[in-house]
């Protein structure tokens, strides 16, 4: 089935290509919105409460008057469940942010569903790190890996600005892999597919480059997105530097960007990373990228020991290769 107006046709046949033209639709309009943290998202929105342009409304998720899509659009995004109504005005159940040039669809704001696909300043984070590890790194990557690859982000980065024959998104999520092959298919990359996996289990070989933006905090509602496990949400984080130890080829290197929580001054994370490698023949670097993220979360009870959480970087590399 599709919807047709005057100027382009949306087909339906599945949610991926509504996605895809809304995409496309913001794309032609020179969309562009950067997202910022929960907390200063909430203080926009107090501000007014019904969208004006394309911006307020897959940006800022603000509450819209149907007539501000084309109606071809609007019915099409509405068939394939991205649209909520709010009384006499409609909600977008997705936002899209844009980095580099391109445009990411990830979840609604508020994320507050378990399955929620996060997009936020961590990762314009965590893309930055990637793209001064590939110049740094240099030469060309025959196979990478990014784990708990959420929206797609750093396998897109990382097929943009390295030379690299196969790039692999892997999630738990399904959501997650749904936008991934979304985002992937509008930047027009033939390189990097998408695989449903915890971790590499489902993944065979071994890899140039593993790159990872996981799940880092103690969620105490346990949402895909948020929650690490562990006492202050750094055992994924831990299984990662674990299982890059088995799966990096000779000469690979892991990038791991993740979150640390500070507890009297100490590391409690960088002292359990230390000991996981430290029996791995892994040259490693430890650095911490922002001393302080999340401040909020220092008021909840799993964090009251804490005296900061830091945005931090792991970088380990086997010897060898080319």
């Amino acid at each position: 089935m599709a919807f047709s107006s005057s100027q382009h046709t949306f087909e339906i046949d599945a949610p991926q290509q509504v996605e895809g033209a809304l995409l496309a639709h913001l794309s032609r309009h020179g969309y562009a919105f950067t997202t910022i943290t929960p907390s200063s998202h909430q203080r926009v929105l107090r501000r007014s409460d019904i969208a004006r342009d394309l911006r307020d409304v897959f940006g800022w998720n603000k509450p819209f008057e149907a007539s501000l899509l084309p109606g071809a659009l609007f019915d099409a995004l509405h068939a394939a469940g991205l649209l909520a109504a709010e009384g006499l005005l409609w909600k977008s159940r997705v936002r899209v942010s844009s980095l580099q040039g391109d445009l990411f669809l990830h979840s609604g704001f508020p994320t507050v569903d378990a399955d929620s696909v996060f997009f936020g300043p961590d990762t314009y984070r965590f893309a930055r790190v990637v793209r001064d590890h590939l110049q740094s790194r240099g030469g060309p990557i025959e196979r990478a890996v990014d784990i708990g690859a959420g929206s797609g982000v750093g396998g897109i980065v990382l097929a943009r600005n390295a030379d690299c024959r196969d790039v692999v998104l892997v999630d738990i999520n399904d959501r997650a892999l749904d936008y991934a092959r979304t985002n992937v298919g509008f930047a027009g990359l033939n390189n990097i597919a998408t695989r449903k996996s915890n971790l590499l289990d489902d993944v065979d070989g071994t890899f140039d480059l593993i790159i990872a933006n996981p799940p880092y905090l103690n969620d105490a509602l346990g949402r895909t997105y948020r929650h690490g496990g562990g006492e202050f949400g750094g055992s994924l984080s831990l299984a990662i530097a674990r299982c890059a130890i088995s799966r990096l080829a000779p000469g690979g290197s892991l990038l791991l960007y993740t979150g640390a929580a500070i507890v009297q001054g100490a590391d409690p994370l960088r002292d359990a990373i230390a000991e996981v490698l430290a029996p791995s023949d892994l040259a490693w670097s430890y650095d911490e990228l922002d001393p302080d993220v999340f401040g909020e979360e220092l008021e909840t009870d799993a964090y009251s020991k804490a005296d900061r959480i830091a945005a931090v970087v792991l970088t380990a590399q086997r010897p060898g290769g080319r």
